[in-house]
């Protein structure tokens, strides 16, 4: 079958309809009785968290390029207006499905453990009075109602905010009458209230949404009117920060003012109670300027995510995933890390292997008084960071700190923009990387004079650590990556060479073992591909596995398609959206796409070539997407150590074989989950038991 005589819809996914699929199979965790009931509940909640981000940002822009520039079409051939409407059918769906596992099969459970969410029904005189009180004291005195009439139009909906449309009858003291207000729920207030143990009826976990006790009581917002019907509802904006980079003299300052216009972009969806009548959900509907494609109508809380709270607030260890203690990874948390890591390459694999290490390597560079230089990249690491805590220490001691930090990495602008400042401050130099290409790149640079140092002149040696994550502690326990350290010269020069490309100018430079976005990871990554063509049509045993959140880029797709067509054996394991089709006769039939969803989000990218015998693992981290292979600076890092490879490739092999926690893609975008025995350990809880 000739690639280039197929149409794009045979031979590309769309990209949007198979996130929305990764965030089905994200559901269905929470379906899996396997796992425990509150981190069931979880995964209901990442999901709902999912597609609020799906919405803010894909949506938006689809809307977007729907308006400027309708004619347009993505790789897969299909319209931004086509995409839209194919994505109303399936996010309707998933919705959908989303209340029917809350309401039939989360909610039962978790009332038979004694975890109940009271009705107003269902509330006793007591607990009623309880709540009377709770409403008057905690929520009306900062709940401010709108009445709408000519002198009070439709207020500014923020985005993702719970609010209440109200249908009043009567008059007020100025004799009007509208019909119509609007209740605005402050982010501050609990959307779970828990009631009072003490309190009679009660049992030991009985909780109240807010919107319910707003609901019972919202007539007190209305002194001599009646209420006869209150609905909740949430406005879903575009959140995409929109910042003129080429003219901005001052990135950090464009952003911040950019930041506090998030709540308020265009409109994208409207979620509104199921029971609101239709008059009702088309006005807010026609006052927001949505289209009924973009309503979705909820039995339940119009943001699941808040209830993310709960599983902090019950204390039933039993209903939750067991403790996990990472490996501490002793030969580099104690002693001498420096010393460690020049007799051999050290590689961690998170959680199994504790984030600690990588720590510690900055806190001993900051404090060692032959450490001359740590340079560092920045992408995500928390608003309170260790991290920053122990450059910070470097700079104070006089070290030269350089930190490239990435002030556009999306929703973490405000949290990087305060850590920017917080290392200005103590005198380190701080760069926003390159205008247009976001520095996604993961490297700690450290620079130390050593005697008998060989690596430079001067008695220097480089200290590498490179990773597939982010410098985030709290992430670091909940996703799978990896970090490597090295001392390897040409590694170290490579690193230094690249973290002059992004505080200064210069040509490109030529890199002796890291491969480079936007200039040659792509490139790299094809070469290797078609060498593992060569070998197959030579007659040689060819072999590819490849690990990585999403691969959607066009041209590296049909690299594989014609290594597959060769005899190159494939195994892709895609975490998230994938616009590949495995499978087909005569174009992929030699390539399996599987996605692994567990208790850990899997987040690193690992590409394994057989190469005839020369085993090649790279760890990187890019994803394959457009962006990441020609808009952002990014690395891909080969492992050098015969016996690290080899624990990679053991892993992977895990990875490939299993079947507990693996959905597999169909050609035509579907995912089926693979059959299992109930004995099969899923290679997340075998990664853990190793690590004990």
């Amino acid at each position: 079958m000739a690639v280039d005589g197929m149409a794009p819809t045979e031979l590309l996914l769309n990209r949007e309809l198979s996130l929305l699929e990764f965030n089905q199979r994200v559901l269905a965790q929470a379906q899996d009785d396997r796992v425990p009931l509150l981190e069931r509940l979880k995964f209901l909640c990442i999901s709902s968290s999912n597609l609020d981000e799906f919405f803010e940002i894909r949506v938006a822009g689809l809307q977007q390029m729907a308006e400027v520039n309708p004619g347009t079409r993505g790789p897969d051939g299909l319209s931004p207006a086509e995409t839209l409407s194919a994505i109303a059918v399936r996010a309707h769906d998933l919705v959908a499905e989303q209340y029917r596992v809350f309401n039939d099969e989360l909610l039962p459970a978790l009332e038979a453990e004694q975890i109940r969410f009271l009705r107003r029904s269902e509330w006793s005189p007591e607990q009623d009075a309880w709540l009377n009180r709770f409403f008057h004291d905690e929520l009306l005195p900062v709940l401010s109602p709108l009445g709408l009439d000519p002198a009070h139009p439709f207020p500014r909906i923020l985005n993702k905010s719970l609010n209440f449309i109200v249908q009043l009858s009567g008059k007020d003291a100025f004799g009007r009458n509208t019909g119509f207000a609007v209740v605005q729920a402050p982010r501050a207030l609990p959307r779970l209230i828990q009631i009072p143990r003490d309190v009679t009826g009660s049992g030991p976990h009985d909780f109240v949404f807010l919107s319910s006790v707003i609901h019972a009581y919202v007539d007190d917002l209305f002194p001599g009117m009646a209420a006869s019907g209150c609905y909740q509802f949430r406005v879903t904006r575009n959140a995409d920060l929109l910042v003129d980079e080429e003219d901005a003299e001052d990135l950090l300052e464009a952003l911040e003012g950019e930041l506090s216009q998030r709540q308020w972009g265009d409109t994208v969806r409207l979620e509104v109670a199921h029971n609101c009548p239709e008059a009702m959900w088309h006005y807010i509907m026609d006052e927001i300027q949505l289209t009924p494609a973009d309503v979705y109508q909820v039995n339940g809380p119009v943001n699941l995510n808040r209830l993310m709270a709960l599983p902090d607030l019950v204390e039933r260890p039993q209903l939750k995933y067991p403790p996990h203690t990472p490996r501490p990874g002793k030969a580099l948390a104690s002693g001498d890390i420096f010393a460690a890591i020049r007799e051999r390459d050290h590689l961690l694999h998170h959680p199994y292997d504790s984030f600690s290490p990588v720590l510690e390597f900055i806190r001993q560079s900051a404090k060692d008084p032959r450490v001359l230089a740590i340079k560092q990249t920045l992408y995500r690491t928390g608003s309170k960071s260790l991290v920053v805590d122990a450059l910070c220490d470097a700079a104070r001691a006089g070290k030269e700190v350089t930190v490239v930090i990435e002030l556009r990495a999306r929703f973490d602008e405000a949290d990087n923009i305060n850590l920017a400042e917080r290392l200005q401050d103590v005198g380190a130099h701080v760069v926003y990387g390159v205008v247009g290409y976001k520095t996604h790149a993961k490297m700690c640079l450290v620079v130390r004079r050593e005697e008998g140092a060989a690596q430079l002149p001067g008695g220097l040696r480089y200290y590498t650590h490179l990773g597939t994550g982010n410098y985030h502690p709290k992430t670091a326990r909940l996703y799978t990556d990896y970090g490597l350290f090295t001392a390897d010269a040409k590694i170290g020069k490579d690193a230094h060479a690249v973290f002059l490309q992004l505080t200064s100018l210069g040509k490109v430079i030529k890199l002796n073992r890291l491969l480079q976005s936007p200039f040659t990871l792509n490139e790299g990554m094809h070469a290797r591909i078609e060498r593992e063509m060569a070998h197959a049509e030579a007659g040689r045993p060819a072999r590819l596995i490849a690990k990585m959140n999403a691969l959607v880029e066009p041209e590296i797709i049909k690299k594989l398609y014609a290594a597959s067509a060769a005899g190159v054996k494939i195994e892709l394991l895609v975490r998230g959206m994938c616009s590949l089709r495995p499978g087909v006769p005569g174009l992929s039939e030699n390539i399996t796409v599987r996605s692994i969803i567990g208790r850990f989000l899997e987040h690193h990218r690992v590409i394994y070539f057989l190469n005839n015998g020369e085993e090649e693992i790279w760890l990187s981290s890019a994803d394959w997407m457009e962006r990441n292979l020609f808009r952002r600076v990014e690395i891909a890092f080969p492992v050098l150590d015969k016996a690290l490879r080899a624990r990679l490739l053991q892993q992977l092999e895990a990875y490939v074989l299993d079947t507990a926690q693996s959905w597999q893609l169909q050609p035509d975008g579907r995912y089926l989950r693979l059959e299992t025995a109930n004995d099969v350990v899923p290679v997340q809880q075998q990664l853990m038991d190793e690590a004990i």
